[in-house]
C-alpha cells in the first residue's frame, strides 16, 4: 500500500527532514581525525531531541544508534562506537532520521575526513550527481524504473558499481513504506509515480564490485573487495513537473 500525502502532511515531512539536515550539519562540524563515531552519534541525538523530535533509527528493529556511521568500505548501517576513530583520509557515510509530528525525515551524506584521495573524492562526486539525476525523474507520470535507470547509468558510465541489496523506500508515518526504490533498473518499468508520493532516494555506489557482505553484528554491510563505497540520500515529494526535495544539503555545505 502506497500512502499519498496531503500538502499539509508534506509540510510536516519537510519539517522532520530539515531537522535531519541540520543534525547532519552538526555532525559535519565535528567530523575530523581523532573523533569517535559514537561522539558523532551523541551530537546528532542531542540536536534532534533539542529540536523537539525523536531519532528515527534509535531502537528501529533493535538498531543501537541514532545515526548510521559507515566508514570507507562500509556501505551502510555502520553502528556508532567509542572504539571507532576517524582518521585522516577516511570517508564516512552518515545516515540520519528524525520523527516529529507523526512523520519521519531521512537523509544521508558522505563526508571527507581531512585530505582524501582524489579517486575517492570522484566516487563521492559521481554518487551525489547520480542522486540528483534520480531526483530529476521523480515527477508525476514517470516510473520508479526511470529513477533507478538514471542513477545506474550515471554511475556505471564512470566505472562504478551499484549495490543491489540496499535500496531506497517510501517514507511518511513509517520510516520505511512502499514503494521500494532501487538504484538499478530499466526506464519505463515499475510503479507509476503520483503526486503526493514521498520517497527516499539513496544511491549506494561502490568503487569496485557491486557485491557486499554483512558483519556478524547483523547490521553493518561492507564491500566484498574492501574498496570504498559512497552514499547520499534525499527525501523527495513527487509533484508535477519537478520533484520537491524535502531534505537539504545546504546546511552541511555551508560548513
Amino acid at each position: 500500500m502506497v500512502y499519498l500525502k496531503t500538502d499539509e502532511e508534506i509540510e510536516l515531512l519537510r519539517e522532520s527532514n530539515l531537522i535531519v539536515a541540520k543534525a547532519l550539519a552538526e555532525v559535519a562540524k565535528i567530523s575530523k581525525p581523532g573523533i569517535s563515531t559514537l561522539a558523532l552519534d551523541k551530537r546528532a541525538e542531542e540536536f534532534i531531541r533539542d529540536s523537539g523530535a525523536i531519532p528515527s533509527f534509535l531502537g528501529y528493529s533493535g538498531f543501537p544508534g541514532s545515526i548510521c556511521t559507515s566508514i570507507n568500505d562500509k556501505v551502510v548501517h555502520g553502528i556508532p562506537s567509542d572504539n571507532e576513530i576517524l582518521k585522516e583520509g577516511d570517508i564516512i557515510s552518515v545516515d540520519c532520521g528524525a520523527y516529529k509530528n507523526g512523520f519521519h525525515g531521512d537523509s544521508a551524506y558522505t563526508f571527507c575526513i581531512g585530505e582524501v584521495d582524489e579517486k575517492i573524492k570522484h566516487l563521492l562526486k559521481v554518487t551525489k550527481e547520480a542522486l540528483y539525476k534520480g531526483i530529476e525523474q521523480a515527477i508525476e507520470g514517470k516510473r520508479i524504473g526511470d529513477i533507478a535507470a538514471a542513477v545506474q547509468s550515471h554511475c556505471e558510465e564512470h566505472g562504478y558499481a551499484v549495490v543491489r541489496e540496499m535500496i531506497g523506500h517510501g517514507i511518511g508515518k513509517n520510516l520505511h513504506e512502499a514503494p521500494e526504490v532501487p538504484n538499478y533498473g530499466s526506464r519505463g518499468s515499475g510503479m507509476k509515480l503520483k503526486s503526493g508520493m514521498v520517497i527516499a532516494i539513496e544511491p549506494m555506489i561502490n568503487m569496485g564490485k557491486k557485491d557486499i557482505t554483512f558483519d556478524r553484528d547483523g547490521w553493518t554491510t561492507r564491500t566484498i573487495d574492501q574498496l570504498p563505497s559512497a552514499h547520499f540520500e534525499h527525501s523527495v515529494a513527487i509533484r508535477k513537473g519537478k520533484a520537491d526535495i524535502l531534505s537539504s544539503f545546504e546546511f552541511i555545505e555551508q560548513i
